[in-house]
């Protein structure tokens, strides 16, 4: 793999790290008004509505027509695992545990992608980078973990089943990653690859609600304005800009290196947090900062 290649894969997963804080932001605003389920249709449909637009400008056709039949098995499945499964598991984990727990556990993407991709995929990390990963890691968590008061309040069940639907979300994205390497090989465009894998998780994630007669109801929670307006700038800045550049960065550079980076969303927040979510930055939350792009900085190097 070319040199500058990777250095431009590592980019795109910043910048991918950067379109998911703001998308973080936007769907929290949505999510408090419409719900879970709701959101995840919409943001899906509009997404695949920006993707189909979008590659009819740029390749002609709304979508790869004279894609291999094995290309379309490895995207559709790593469409409806990441998105259709892993994201609706990730809302549930919010909902029990709180943002900054399932942040936490999120940060496990890079690990298990790591594993996933050297037993499927036969990459491997020189020691540096091994440990420029465990520091990036080490410095998110630091960000993103606070203990409160308000801990002993939570029923052990309910917060159980977060911490399951939190390991859940980690293991499907860590697969989507593992899955679009395999479905990209061969020099696939992004792009289509992106198409593809929201195409089907639309499709998978509206069965239900057809069958039983959900659709108008899904619709009609677009009356809300505020929450409108953040699902279509969340589409727009997660499953369209945000997942399309990680594809670019998963094509260019290792699985492990690029989830990592991709992982330092939760450090992007601090500021959009303390501007805009109005929260106190303390001492703990810059240090872990630090620390967090101290392991970024030992990827670019290694």
């Amino acid at each position: 793999m070319i040199e500058g290649s990777v250095l431009y894969g590592e980019l795109a997963a910043l910048a991918t790290a950067i379109f998911w804080s703001l998308t973080y932001v936007l769907f929290t605003i949505a999510v408090r008004l419409i719900g879970p389920r709701i959101l995840n249709r919409l943001r899906l449909t509009l997404a695949l509505v920006f993707l189909l637009v979008t590659h009819l400008i740029v390749m002609g056709e709304p979508f790869p027509l004279h894609m291999e039949l094995s290309r379309w098995g490895w995207l559709s499945l790593a469409g409806v695992i990441g998105f259709a499964v892993g994201d609706a598991m990730l809302f549930r984990a919010f909902s029990s545990l709180g943002a900054h727990r399932t942040s936490l556990i999120m940060t496990l993407v890079p690990v298990v992608s790591v594993l996933l991709a050297w037993a499927f995929l036969g990459e491997a990390l020189e020691p540096l980078q091994v440990v420029a990963v465990l520091v990036t890691v080490a410095g998110i968590a630091l960000v993103v973990w606070r203990p409160g008061k308000s801990d002993k309040s939570l029923l052990v069940r309910h917060y159980r089943i977060g911490v399951l639907y939190a390991i859940g979300a980690v293991v499907t994205q860590s697969l989507r990653y593992i899955l679009c390497k395999q479905g990209m090989s061969g020099g696939f465009p992004p792009l289509s690859t992106n198409v593809v894998q929201i195409l089907a998780a639309t499709a998978a994630i509206w069965i239900w609600p057809v069958l039983k007669g959900q659709v108008c109801a899904t619709f009609a929670e677009l009356h809300h304005r505020r929450a409108c307006w953040a699902t279509i700038a969340g589409a727009l800045c997660g499953p369209f800009i945000g997942v399309t550049l990680s594809l670019v960065a998963l094509r260019l550079a290792p699985v492990g290196l690029t989830s990592t980076l991709m992982a330092l969303s939760p450090v992007f927040l601090l500021p959009v947090s303390h501007f805009v979510l109005k929260e106190r930055i303390d001492i703990r939350a810059i240090g872990g900062t630090v620390v967090a792009m101290i392991g970024a900085t030992l990827i670019f190097l290694a």
